[in-house]
């Protein structure tokens, strides 16, 4: 299962002080859940073969082994923390729930 989130960042909220908190506590504690096998976060450039702005700052790219699995290793305290955290940050975050076609 992956999971997508979209979010941009609070007005505000420094991309250097975000991405210093995404490399040392998200990516970290993410990619330790036992139900994650990978988990990537991308920062948007542009949108293909246009001079628009992306609609969103970053993409998450979350693989896990179950839904159930998941939302078992959501509910511990570290998460918990960095959901807070990460709450102070973002603005909004949309997480979309995929399955190969």
């Amino acid at each position: 299962m992956r999971i997508i989130a979209l979010f941009n960042l609070k007005q505000g909220a420094r991309r250097g002080d975000y991405e210093s908190w995404a490399k040392g506590r998200d990516i970290p504690t993410t990619t330790a859940l036992p139900s994650v096998s990978n988990f990537e976060i991308l920062r948007t450039r542009s949108v293909l073969f246009s001079e628009a702005k992306p609609p969103f700052d970053y993409v998450e790219i979350i693989d896990a082994s179950s839904m159930a699995a998941l939302k078992d290793d959501l509910g511990g305290d570290a998460v918990a923390a960095l959901k807070r955290e990460m709450a102070a940050f973002t603005e909004d975050p949309i997480f979309i729930v995929t399955e190969k076609v």
